[in-house]
């Protein structure tokens, strides 16, 4: 029963999930910017700029470069997120009814399995929408290469003087970031939700739809603390993956071999701490994100999936 209501609803999560990820994008993108710029500044790179902390950024990038530079990347951050959540419910939601067949409920290590499959499937869809991205945030004016006119001569110029396999470059900390990042914060969300579903039903057993258990405050609480649970643990790489996609120097040779270079080069001249460059930035972005999100998705979902129910 649990498995042919999930096939029904395969549609209705995608439908939900593209939605909701357009929301969060439009709101966030300038403190994206921000995190993406904190990242790959190693200190040793003269044409980035450095910041003191995230508000002060903001205000200079604000001030030297206009909307246009607190926008940069804006069209693959939407469609790239938009896709990506799409994609994530939908392989998510997949995932989930296949392996509902025989079984009442999943266990956690099952939602697990579902979080990280869908993760890796979006991930190597997008890499080349998030290259572009990163390539985009950072071009600033102290910049001496040619600067890309938009995504599409991004992707052009990519191919042109990188090669294709350029376009997944950060494919690999990307894949882990993504399978392990979407897991722990869909795995929290499911489990926490699962506690706080099975608590208010105690308490009103009159109740029997879950959707009505739950509060928007209760689905946006959620939302955050799954996600700052993912960020703590799978930030480091975001950075490694950040460093891996900026665009070569006028030499055309790139600042870091592969991923491992990466992490040699930042633990030796930065510690620890470089590795959670822009984590300020990030939590800003993403928290009140993570709650927008899944407030949007949960919403949408119990409005689309109400008339079957009826």
């Amino acid at each position: 029963m649990a498995a042919a209501q999930a096939a029904h609803w395969q549609w209705e999560n995608a439908a939900a999930g593209s939605v909701a990820g357009f929301t969060t994008v439009t709101f966030s993108h300038p403190l994206d910017v921000v995190r993406t710029r904190f990242q790959v500044n190693d200190g040793q790179n003269p044409h980035l700029p450095s910041y003191k902390n995230t508000r002060q950024a903001l205000f200079t990038i604000a001030r030297s470069e206009g909307l246009r530079g607190l926008y940069g990347g804006f069209y693959p951050a939407v469609l790239g997120s938009t896709i990506s959540w799409g994609l994530y419910f939908f392989f998510y939601s997949k995932a989930k009814q296949r392996y509902l067949k025989n079984r009442d409920e999943l266990t956690p290590g099952l939602h697990l399995a579902s979080a990280a499959e869908a993760g890796g499937l979006v991930c190597f869809l997008t890499n080349p929408i998030w290259l572009v991205k990163t390539r985009l945030q950072l071009q600033t004016p102290q910049h001496l290469t040619q600067p890309y006119s938009g995504f599409h001569d991004a992707l052009k110029t990519v191919v042109k003087d990188e090669g294709w396999k350029a376009l997944y470059k950060g494919l690999a900390p990307g894949l882990i970031l993504q399978v392990s990042h979407g897991a722990i914060q869909f795995t929290a969300y499911e489990e926490l939700r699962k506690f706080l579903v099975n608590s208010r039903f105690k308490q009103s057993v009159l109740i029997s739809n879950s959707a009505d258990l739950l509060t928007t405050i209760d689905y946006a609480t959620l939302g955050a603390s799954s996600k700052l649970a993912a960020i703590l643990v799978t930030y480091p790489f975001q950075v490694i993956r950040s460093r891996l996609q900026q665009r070569p120097g006028i030499d055309g040779i790139p600042r870091y071999v592969d991923s491992w270079h990466v992490v040699k080069k930042t633990a030796k001249l930065e510690g620890v701490r470089g590795f959670y460059k822009g984590i300020t930035a990030n939590l800003l972005k993403n928290l009140p994100s993570a709650s927008l999100t899944f407030v949007v998705y949960e919403n949408i979902l119990n409005m689309l999936t109400l008339p079957r129910a009826n």
